[in-house]
């Protein structure tokens, strides 16, 4: 058996040592402190892999297969309410099927409340106790989170020759906490990390409430369900209001049933199928090319 174990353990060195991972800016001081290092495990609360103490804000690059790149990139913001990130159903896993469709994916892990060993014990716990210590504690990192987001953009705008990507051809999508950020730099782009199309899912509208978008804003698809049990789907629909009467162009799927974090789940309920009717605006758009 040891002969096995030690041909696993370097596959997975190997697997490791071959992702790419950028180190992005750490712009600014949030007026917090993280005493635990960041953590990557398996969450049996939310029956997930997850991140929690994220303090240093990095991107994983996932590229499609080689003749298939269409030149769009689409930067990809996990969930979890900012105290963790599900980074394989709001993560991986998409960026996974971006790559189908020739779509160079970028995970971000943007900056997180600290916590202790298990962050999602923390925030399913104030959830019963406190739920608006969340909201309070999420406030104090959010506008970093989303410095995080902008600095993604701009580093995959300078840097969009050495990938093969359009620099006017680059999203971001991002699910609740992640949701927020998307939003949040839809308000905040600068010219240098202006995203040319966002796509928040169930974003978290109560840590940013919707505002008038700038003159300039890019085309937006928004995802959510009408159970969402957060309540989020009147943010999206007053978002999506928003875009509207500006004359910028949107697009709203709200489905009836779906609940919240279902990302890449496989529910059994139109729902499943959210990513593929994100694929289909995005051509309508011409902000994707088939392969």
């Amino acid at each position: 058996m040891k002969p096995i174990f030690l041909l696993g353990t370097f596959f997975l060195s190997v697997a490791i040592s071959a992702q790419e991972i950028i180190k992005l800016p750490k712009d600014g001081n949030p007026p917090v402190e993280w005493s635990s290092p960041e953590s990557e495990y398996f969450s049996e609360i939310w029956q997930a892999h997850v991140t929690t103490n994220v303090s240093e804000p990095t991107m994983q690059v996932l590229r499609p297969r080689e003749g298939t790149n269409t030149g769009t990139a689409v930067i990809v913001a996990p969930g979890g309410g900012l105290y963790a990130l599900s980074t394989t159903t709001e993560g991986s896993q998409v960026a996974q099927w971006l790559n189908e469709k020739g779509i160079t994916a970028f995970v971000l892990k943007y900056r997180l409340v600290p916590t202790g060993n298990d962050g999602v014990a923390e925030i399913e716990e104030l959830s019963n106790s406190d739920p608006d210590k969340i909201g309070i504690e999420a406030g104090k990192v959010l506008p970093y989170s989303i410095q995080d987001g902008l600095n993604a953009i701009k580093y995959v705008r300078e840097n969009a020759a050495d990938y093969g990507i359009d620099p006017d051809k680059i999203g971001f999508m991002g699910f609740s906490a992640g949701g927020a950020v998307t939003v949040g730099v839809g308000y905040n782009y600068t010219p240098e990390s202006k995203p040319n199309f966002l796509v928040p899912v169930y974003y978290w509208s109560y840590v940013i409430p919707v505002q008038e978008p700038k003159t300039d804003a890019p085309p937006m698809f928004l995802i959510c369900a009408t159970d969402d049990p957060l309540g989020l789907a009147t943010g999206s629909i007053e978002l999506y209001s928003s875009w509207h009467k500006a004359g910028k162009p949107v697009a709203l799927h709200l489905y009836s049933k779906g609940g919240h974090g279902f990302g890449m789940r496989k529910q059994g309920l139109p729902s499943d199928t959210w990513i593929e009717r994100f694929y289909e605006w995005s051509l309508a758009q011409n902000l994707v090319s088939t392969n």
